[in-house]
């Protein structure tokens, strides 16, 4: 298998592995995506959120006014300039963001114990620093 093949074979399947992991989720993904960003990179701007997922302010906007309106996120003023809303993850929405977290570790889990060999998953688990590295030098392009 030549590396052009490796990279859309890898993209492939990875690309099928997260939306399955997905397909567990309890939550719509655009909120899960702003909860999940919030969470590790603190309080954003709805721009800043929308930015960081790609997508537009009005799409980024509908999930943040979901997420408020269920107290998963708060709004304050943004302590630079007044136009803007500082958007905070709650207790609330941290908990059940750790919830969809889990369920979907415990379903990749369940997944891999069913479907894997106990050598299999030894080599899986010396796969994810290789993928770790790969992901930590692709990320810039996003950005």
């Amino acid at each position: 298998m030549d590396d052009d093949t490796l990279a859309e074979d890898l993209r492939q399947v990875i690309g099928r592995l997260v939306r399955a992991a997905r397909a567990a989720d309890t939550m719509p993904p655009g909120e899960a995506a702003i909860l999940g960003h919030l969470d590790r990179g603190g309080p954003r701007t709805t721009a800043e959120l929308a930015h960081l997922r790609g997508v537009t302010h009005q799409a980024a906007a509908k999930s943040v006014k979901e997420l408020l309106g269920d107290d998963l996120v708060r709004a304050e003023p943004h302590p630079h300039d007044g136009r803007k809303l500082l958007l905070h993850i709650t207790d609330r929405g941290r908990a059940r963001l750790q919830r969809e977290r889990a369920q979907r570790a415990g379903w990749l889990d369940a997944a891999i114990r069913d479907t894997l060999s106990p050598e299999e998953r030894r080599r899986l688990r010396e796969c994810v620093p290789l993928l770790a590295r790969l992901t930590d030098r692709m990320t810039p392009f996003r950005q």
